[in-house]
């Protein structure tokens, strides 16, 4: 189950959610979860491999991409988000807590 996590831009004070562990979202609904939180890229990335993967293997390979895409997406997106500049900003538990689930090293 996905935890969420509040970050906020240091440059720009701007505030979003990251998150960690299994998505759901991702299972159920494929590269929706990224396009709605504005991760284009990873939307149409993960579109194209599901489809060529699904082309080759008559479907089946594509619901193995979204199954493993699901394990890796929250940490990916909020992997992401750190490099834009984001950091974590809870509590002091719940920091430590995302950063170890995403294997960050708090600063």
């Amino acid at each position: 189950m996905a935890i969420k996590i509040a970050m906020k831009n240091t440059q720009n004070g701007l505030t979003k959610d990251g998150y960690y562990g299994f998505s759901w979202t991702t299972l159920f609904f494929g590269g929706f979860p990224a396009l709605f939180r504005g991760d284009f890229i990873t939307f149409l990335g993960l579109f194209a491999i599901a489809f060529i993967i699904g082309l080759i293997t008559a479907g089946f390979g594509a619901f193995l991409v979204v199954i493993f895409w699901a394990f890796m997406y929250n940490k990916y997106y909020t992997k992401k988000l750190i490099e834009k500049g984001y950091r974590f900003n809870a509590t002091a538990v719940e920091n430590n807590a995302a950063a170890k689930a995403i294997g960050l090293a708090l600063e």
